[in-house]
């Protein structure tokens, strides 16, 4: 068994500072991270000379004065990340169910420790998720999926979380993005078959329905317009106080808009099944990122043709009322959003049950008490570039001029950056870089316009050259973050306590 007392004896080691939350003993082996004062980390094992578990790990090993005891120091890569898993079963990710839980991505590979640390702080009822990212973010950071799970390994490591957490593999397209994410062992699976919805069905007569609904492939859908016509309109659907009808146009604008997102998630859900370890994954299906939102109806078309089709899901995130832009706060009527979401709750109740999934869920502070309310709790939060937002705000006290440079940048990136986005942030309206001095700087994360700004121009800051192909920003940007820890995880942990209180239920 292992122990997880920090009161153990560890060899000297000039020069490094040691993670007090890191330290595990098992088997008289001692494992733990230290860092430098420039941020560079490395992971620690103090073990009895020709202890057999050293062999898994890569480093440098030297010996004690006394010949007793062997002090291995290693890089915090792949192969020692994989080591570690292999030896302590609470650094895997694992399905986690109907609990509540909190996606959080972390687009540096930095914020784990603040997000654990406000997760913590609640002390119960939420389960955090602290790998997640989208095969479209992985793209613009230039990361991989095994990369961000070893990031989000290392900082619960440095963070001695041992109560469980899941890992998304977020916004998945393909079978391919299937492949890689199982690769690299994440067990929570977005769906997202947003190339497949029909809009042209929001707006299409009865008559244009008619033939869009002929065009759609039934063959994979099993299914015929006949026989889905006998199972939806013959009766009502009751979902607890709520009775969801359909007639012919609102039927068939289901099918049209959704039918093949239907058949794109079976095939999809169908190609994990037969690759994947049974038991070792679960299934959410996005179809928030559409123009319009998916009433009652829809939803119930959505549930109801994936469970006949054999796919079994625990989340799924409709396209709510009002606007989810991303990295600011609910824009629309908050009674309006509570009176929508209380009936898509009823639903995954009854056709589940099922969570609640809120997408473009950061800094929506004024509608999570409403989400936590009507789901019961049955809700999963997903967040993302809010904690790229706050290493800006963090980097605004630690090196003032580097955040400008990235703001006038960002300016000058945000109308070719923010085409795959839904935001409405104008540079007209966003602050001028001279109007701001080093004391108010940390006032743009606060400015609608200019945090819209900055939230979706990280790709291009992040990967951004100069002639000489050196980075642009990205190599002084990590060096501040990564000689100051302590700060980026509080103003994270502040951040973050924001969103989780909410959801925690009494």
């Amino acid at each position: 068994m292992a122990s997880y007392h920090n009161d153990v004896t560890l060899p000297p080691l000039p020069g490094f500072d040691i993670y007090p939350s890191s330290i595990v003993q098992q088997d008289n082996i001692s494992y733990f991270l230290v860092g430098r004062e420039d941020g560079s980390r490395q992971l620690a094992i103090n073990a009895p000379i020709g202890a057999s578990q050293l062999a898994q790990f890569e480093g440098t090993s030297t010996p004690s004065e006394d010949g007793q005891t062997t002090l291995l120091l290693g890089p915090l890569n792949a192969h020692n990340a994989q080591a570690l898993r292999n030896s302590f079963d609470w650094l895997r990710p694992s399905v986690q169910g109907l609990r509540t839980g909190i996606g959080l991505g972390d687009r540096l590979g930095l914020a784990t420790p603040g997000h654990l640390r406000a997760v913590r702080e609640v002390g119960h009822g939420l389960v955090p998720f602290p790998a997640q990212q989208s095969i479209r973010e992985m793209s613009r950071t230039s990361r991989t999926a095994q990369q961000v799970m070893d990031d989000a390994l290392w900082g619960i490591f440095a963070e001695g979380w041992r109560a469980g957490f899941g890992a998304d593999a977020d916004h998945l397209k393909t079978p391919q993005d299937i492949d890689t994410c199982l690769a690299a062992g994440y067990t929570f699976y977005t769906f997202d078959p947003g190339e497949y919805v029909d809009d042209r069905a929001i707006q299409a007569s009865l008559d244009e329905l008619k033939q869009l609904a002929d065009q759609l492939p039934w063959q994979h859908l099993e299914d015929t317009v006949t026989e889905l016509a006998a199972r939806y309109l013959a009766q009502p659907v009751q979902c607890e106080d709520y009775t969801i009808s359909f007639d012919e146009t609102s039927l068939l604008r289901a099918a049209a808009k959704y039918g093949r997102a239907v058949s794109h998630v079976a095939r999809m859900y169908r190609h994990l099944a037969q690759v994947g370890t049974a038991g070792n994954w679960e299934v959410e299906i996005s179809v928030d990122e559409t123009t319009e939102p998916t009433t009652h109806a829809e939803h119930v078309y959505i549930a109801s043709e994936l469970r006949r089709l054999g796919v079994q899901w625990i989340s799924l995130a409709p396209r709510f009322v009002g606007q989810f832009e991303k990295g600011v706060d609910y824009i629309g009527d908050i009674a309006a959003f509570e009176d929508d979401i209380r009936v898509h709750a009823a639903i995954a109740r009854t056709l589940g049950p099922y969570k609640i999934s809120l997408h473009s869920g950061s800094d929506k502070f004024s509608i999570y008490a409403p989400a936590a309310r009507q789901t019961r709790g049955v809700v999963h939060l997903k967040t993302a570039g809010t904690s790229y937002l706050e290493a800006l705000r963090t980097i605004a006290t630690l090196d003032p001029e580097l955040l400008k440079e990235i703001y006038a940048f960002a300016r000058q990136r945000y109308t070719t950056d923010r085409t795959s986005y839904h935001v409405s942030a104008s540079l007209e309206r966003a602050p001028e870089l001279e109007s701001l001095n080093n004391e108010t700087l940390p006032e743009l994360l606060e400015q609608f316009d200019a945090r819209e700004i900055l939230h979706v121009t990280f790709g291009s800051v992040l990967t951004e050259k100069k002639a000489d192909g050196t980075y642009l920003f990205y190599n002084r940007l990590m060096h501040n973050l990564r000689s100051n820890p302590q700060a980026y995880a509080a103003d994270l942990k502040a951040h973050f306590l924001r969103h989780i209180r909410p959801f925690i239920q009494e």
